[in-house]
């Protein structure tokens, strides 16, 4: 078995800036339409899930960069829970890295959002 985590932690107030500064330019950048329907502007919500796409990336070995802003996806399910999507990139590298099984971990205070990601596959496809 493999096992792959991510974390990130950010500061609310620099979303908050980022949206104040720019928009729906930076929105649009940077989250999906489904992650901005779910937030609707709200900072701490669109922060926790700047975190999970930085989390994701880390889990993937890559950062940012090498995978887009949009290529990582954090929805919630009815319950709550909430759940990651990969697209694009992210989505390549993790079927090569074999990993299949995805979960994050979203909490916010006041002034911080954070996210844990954990990812983990079968290492005996990953030699493939």
């Amino acid at each position: 078995m493999i096992l792959k985590t991510g974390i990130d932690l950010i500061e609310i107030e620099r979303i908050r800036s980022a949206l104040e500064r720019h928009g729906e330019r930076f929105l649009k950048r940077v989250f999906t339409p489904a992650e901005i329907a779910e937030c609707r502007g709200r900072a701490d919500s669109l922060s926790v899930r700047f975190a999970a796409k930085e989390a994701a990336t880390k889990a993937l070995g890559t950062g940012i960069g090498p995978v887009g802003w949009l290529d990582v996806e954090t929805l919630h399910r009815p319950s709550g829970e909430p759940y990651l999507v990969l697209h694009g990139r992210a989505e390549k590298i993790a079927q090569r890295l074999s990993l299949t099984t995805w979960a994050v971990s979203l909490s916010h205070s006041k002034e911080f959002g954070v996210a844990v990601v954990v990812a983990s596959g079968d290492c005996s496809e990953s030699s493939r």
